[in-house]
């Protein structure tokens, strides 16, 4: 027999990624330009009367490039008040970190951070709340899906009231969240239309969240 040749084992290391060409880091920075001139479009004109060929302009680049990122200005206002909601997450998240507050107190925590940065672009709550009464608008579907999503952080608030003996036992955290939401809106659309200033639409949102928990509070 011949000399056995040495044995080799496999290149098991993963195979070498394709290097990236700089695409993805220069989309990224395209659309937080995109986002920057358009949000200060939206507050110095209203969201109306900005045009994506105005977007586009004050983002320093042309329509046609503008269209490689984004489609309408309507997903434009979805990202902003996604943001918006996250940020106003985060400022309750911090606060609720700091201090262990009952149930009530915690959820006037998250709706009063929500409500001072809507309260910076009103416009925009203006079109989102617009959106929810037409169903066949481009944004109205991400919009109710964000307003979900509200409902599911406010039941989380109230699950953990729950669980430490605020709430009556039976009380459905789910239903209870809803209304607040409800209740929230409906202060929204009395601000939007000119019914109450900001700072009256905050007090009527206290108002219906302490007087459901009238209703929910357990015995303690």
């Amino acid at each position: 027999m011949g000399a056995q040749e040495p044995f080799v084992a496999p290149d098991r290391r993963s195979p070498t990624l394709r290097p990236d060409d700089g695409r993805l880091q220069r989309g990224r920075r395209a659309r937080a330009r995109i986002r920057e001139a358009a949000r200060a479009l939206f507050r110095e004109q209203g969201f109306d009367a900005t045009t994506l060929r105005a977007i586009a302009a004050r983002a320093g680049m042309g329509a046609s490039s503008l269209y490689r990122h984004i489609q309408s200005k309507e997903e434009l206002l979805v990202d902003e008040l996604q943001e918006l909601q996250e940020r106003a997450w985060h400022r309750y998240r911090v606060r609720a970190a700091r201090e262990a507050r009952p149930a009530e107190e915690r959820l006037q925590s998250f709706l009063d951070a929500e409500h001072e940065l809507l309260a910076r672009d009103p416009d925009l709550t203006t079109v989102a709340l617009r959106a929810t009464t037409h169903p066949e608008a481009r944004v109205a579907r991400q919009v109710l899906a964000l307003q979900d999503r509200t409902v599911g952080l406010l039941a989380e608030i109230l699950l953990q009231g729950r669980s430490r003996g605020e709430l009556a036992p039976g009380v459905d955290v789910l239903a209870a969240a809803r209304t607040i939401a409800h209740t929230t809106n409906g202060a929204r659309i009395a601000w939007a239309n000119g019914l109450l200033d900001a700072e009256g639409c905050r007090r009527a949102i206290g108002t219906g969240v302490a007087v459901l928990f009238r209703g929910i509070a357990g015995s303690r």
